[in-house]
């Protein structure tokens, strides 16, 4: 088939108006990022609720009768490792507050029952997250000096969502050698 140099041409601007204007479209319904409306004590107020959350669905989940089981006799019981990663947040945001704190391993004969120690881990996370949405990101920026240590306050509650972290993750295992599934772990409805 003969085109002409004229035909060629109008093919091609047609075929790169088609184009742009397809690409227009797609860009227009292509979702819109969110603002970024995030700050560094935003973000660890997040993590920190997501962990809270993971450890109360915990506390909430695992069998009653089974709360003051250990997997080795020097190892802490699936109740007692709860409230340590508990009380170690009542300690840090005790600390972060300037109040001299109680201490960070509750005992626990303190706590009767297991509705006592679901309690205990909301309420010590729940006034973590409000101390630290109190203190807004320029007071979470201030640097304390604990113990000999010199840290934020960012970084003190940072402490404190990395050992619960690291608790929670002991607390897989004590499910799994039960033969049972973590709550985080189970398929979503």
């Amino acid at each position: 088939m003969f085109h002409s140099k004229n035909g060629m041409r109008a093919q091609a601007i047609t075929l790169v108006c088609a184009m742009l204007l397809f690409a227009g479209i797609a860009a227009a319904q292509a979702p819109k990022a969110p603002p970024a409306t995030s700050t560094p004590g935003k973000d660890l107020v997040r993590q920190w609720n997501g962990v809270a959350r993971r450890l109360a669905a915990m506390a909430e989940d695992f069998p009653a009768d089974r709360y003051d089981w250990k997997p080795a006799p020097e190892v802490r019981s699936f109740a007692e490792q709860v409230l340590h990663a508990a009380g170690y947040a009542c300690h840090v945001q005790e600390v972060a507050k300037g109040l001299r704190p109680k201490e960070e391993d509750p005992p626990r004969a303190n706590f009767k029952t297991k509705a006592d120690v679901v309690a205990y881990v909301k309420r010590c996370f729940a006034d973590g997250a409000k101390a630290m949405e109190a203190m807004g990101d320029a007071k979470l920026a201030e640097t304390i000096h604990v113990d000999g240590w010199t840290v934020t306050n960012h970084g003190l509650f940072n402490t404190a969502v990395e050992h619960a972290g690291e608790h929670y993750g002991q607390l897989v295992v004590y499910y799994r050698v039960n033969k049972m599934v973590p709550p985080e772990s189970r398929p979503r409805k």
